[in-house]
């Protein structure tokens, strides 16, 4: 199936389920497939809302859906829960890999297993896949946003809000994790078209808001004149903004936020956040689901499937076709 055609099937959103509109993939079936799902972590709002649209495709498909995954983010966590999925013996898995190396074993194991492998969100390797090199170009798919022109679009908005001069820092989650990376080589890409802004070190937070907010905090207090932060994940930007606020500097530092949980509302229209980056998880969830399922029925599918984003402010979030990518646990 042509790259152009498979979109075409696959419509513009998850609400043409509803409409009947999705090609007549299971049909051509002979049996009821099985695809799970293993997000990054099961807590997250931006993951809960993947699994609302990969719901959405499995009920639209009569597929059985199933979602497994640990309630926090990490290599060790993920690993085991992976490896009771295989045991299930599904015939495919959508999985957003918590580390790009880390992950590359442990889905061989069920790609060797005959489960088709589909990444969501997060990819192994450098994310290009069915090339016939490397140890981790195996998976059929990677369904996401563009994580690079995300990171880019924060530091243009961030770069306007301070004057586009002054100090700023990328709060992230921890070294190699694909998305993350990726949105924190955009914003430094894009920043070197602004000499007159510096950037300091980054700073990791093992993706713990808590210890973002004292990181932030820590920043702030051995260069009081910082003007701006990157949060490059929901955790990362949400738990600058509680440092922020500790240390008496909302609207003095700018931030930019990448993610959109339920509180992005109250933190753009308070001047916490100048900027947020929305991914469209639930798109995410419901073209992978597809994608899977169109690999199960005999046709081929684009090595890389990429979904949208939207760009939020103060002075769009209350406009309904924005506000409806924010996203609910």
């Amino acid at each position: 199936m042509e790259r152009r055609k498979f979109l075409s099937l696959l419509g513009t959103s998850a609400g043409l389920a509803g409409a009947g509109a999705l090609p007549q993939l299971a049909k051509a079936a002979d049996k009821k497939w099985t695809v799970a799902l293993v997000p990054g972590l099961t807590t997250d709002a931006f993951y809960i809302t993947m699994h609302r649209g990969a719901d959405a495709a499995a009920k639209a498909l009569g597929v059985d859906l199933v979602f497994q995954g640990a309630p926090q983010w990490g290599v060790t966590l993920q690993v085991p829960v992976l490896q009771a999925v295989i045991a299930r013996k599904p015939d495919a898995i959508l999985i957003a890999p918590t580390d790009k190396q880390q992950l590359i074993q442990p889905l061989k194991q069920a790609s060797d297993a005959g489960i088709a492998v589909i990444t969501v969100d997060t990819f192994i390797g450098n994310g290009i896949y069915q090339t016939g090199s490397g140890d981790a170009d195996f998976p059929l798919s990677y369904v996401a946003s563009d994580n690079i022109l995300g990171g880019k679009i924060a530091a243009r908005a961030l770069a306007k809000a301070i004057g586009d001069k002054g100090k700023v820092f990328v709060a992230n989650t921890i070294p190699n994790v694909s998305t993350t990376d990726q949105r924190e080589q955009g914003f430094k890409e894009e920043m070197k078209s602004h000499p007159n802004i510096q950037i300091l070190q980054t700073q990791f937070n093992d993706d713990d808001a808590n210890k973002a907010a004292a990181l932030a905090q820590a920043v702030l207090a051995r260069d009081a004149d910082l003007a701006g932060i990157f949060g490059a994940n929901l955790f990362s930007a949400t738990g600058s903004a509680n440092g922020v606020r500790a240390a008496g500097k909302v609207g003095k530092v700018k931030i930019a936020a990448f993610d959109a949980p339920s509180d992005i509302v109250d933190h753009l229209k308070d001047g916490t956040f100048e900027i947020a980056i929305a991914q469209h998880p639930g798109e995410i969830g419901y073209f992978g689901v597809v994608a899977a399922v169109a690999h199960l029925t005999g046709n081929s599918v684009p090595a890389l499937i990429g979904t949208g984003f939207t760009v939020m402010s103060k002075d769009n979030i209350d406009d309904p076709n924005v506000k409806k990518y924010v996203y609910t646990g």
